[in-house]
């Protein structure tokens, strides 16, 4: 039986081309590990060149690249992803600055993106505020956390935030498994949502790259907790021995499909494989959803993160927010 393609295609996980979004000390832990696996092999490798060109391809400040790639790939809206590591690394921008940036790509681009903001908890109390003006100034849809920076993400300083999000009816997006050498691993782990998802029964928590990751660890709380999802985001990369498509194929199996979400993790893999490429190879006719119900195709391709996702026409603060326009909403982010 061939994969009949969704009528809708979301990217549940994917970031901004820019290099104001990501601090240089980022990208320099990811050029040493680079430069001695290349070494490794025999090949001569320059970190400072190789940082140098990684911060080249972050370019696309406007999301203009990232739109040509969609609509090549047929992919309809894409949830943009903004970390903050501004508590962290000396960042050209703060958790505001990407805030108005991403605000003005989704103005820029009606109808195609979806936002989740990041802020560290260890902002305090001005963080959780700023979050709550985003979701009401710009409509934003969750919320983005990346635990390395080093918190749990069951840690009590979030909770406010996850009371924001309860409210809002936003899901939670955390970060698990390996990132930059320059940031930590230990709170990378999906078991460190556990607390944090019986505390907040209502709040959806998507364990971004869980299918990936510390797969049974996912797998396990997405069986467990109603509350909590994966994504297979960086998918080309799985380090698995009969590749990414024997991973997903099995993932797939797993009766949680209702509980998977795809995400490309672009431009992370941009060099390796194209969105298009990403596509067609999830829905080749001998690919990982072979046997798979159409529904479930649909689910995972889009409509589950979808369903995640709060309603502007059922709440009129976030209605008149994404109704607002485009020179409203960026006066608002310059004040």
């Amino acid at each position: 039986m061939s994969v009949q393609r969704p009528a809708r295609v979301v990217d549940g996980h994917c970031h901004l081309a820019s290099s104001r979004c990501i601090p240089s000390e980022f990208f320099a832990g990811v050029a040493d590990n680079l430069a001695r696996k290349m070494t490794s092999q025999g090949v001569p490798a320059d970190s400072a060149k190789l940082r140098r060109m990684l911060q080249a391809q972050y370019d696309d400040h406007g999301g203009d690249k990232l739109i040509a790639k969609m609509d090549e790939a047929g992919i309809a809206k894409t949830v943009l992803l903004a970390p903050d590591f501004s508590f962290v690394f000396n960042a050209e921008y703060s958790y505001p600055d990407l805030a108005r940036q991403h605000a003005q790509v989704r103005q820029r681009h009606p109808g195609r993106f979806y936002v989740f903001l990041g802020v560290d908890p260890r902002w305090g109390k001005q963080g959780h505020d700023f979050f709550e003006y985003a979701v009401r100034e710009y409509a934003f849809e969750g919320l983005k956390l990346y635990p390395p920076c080093g918190y749990s993400p069951s840690d009590e300083m979030l909770f406010p935030l996850y009371e924001i999000c309860r409210d809002y009816g936003l899901p939670v997006l955390l970060h698990t498994g390996p990132t930059t050498p320059t940031l930590d691993f230990e709170h990378a782990r999906p078991w460190l949502i556990d607390g944090a998802a019986r505390q907040f029964p209502t709040v959806n928590f998507i364990l971004a790259h869980g299918g990936v990751n510390f797969v049974e660890e996912a797998k396990l709380m997405c069986h467990y907790r109603p509350n909590v999802y994966l994504d297979f985001s960086g998918f080309p990369a799985a380090m698995v021995p009969g590749g990414w498509r024997d991973h997903l194929s099995g993932l797939f199996k797993q009766n949680i499909l209702h509980k998977i979400i795809f995400g490309t993790d672009w431009p992370v893999f941009s060099m390796k494989d194209d969105l298009g490429a990403m596509v067609s190879g999830l829905l080749e006719d001998d690919g990982p959803f072979k046997g798979a119900p159409a529904s479930a195709v649909e689910a995972v391709m889009g409509g589950t993160i979808e369903s995640l996702l709060p309603s502007h026409s059922s709440n009129p603060i976030l209605r008149r927010a994404a109704d607002a326009p485009a020179e409203i909403l960026l006066r608002s982010a310059d004040s």
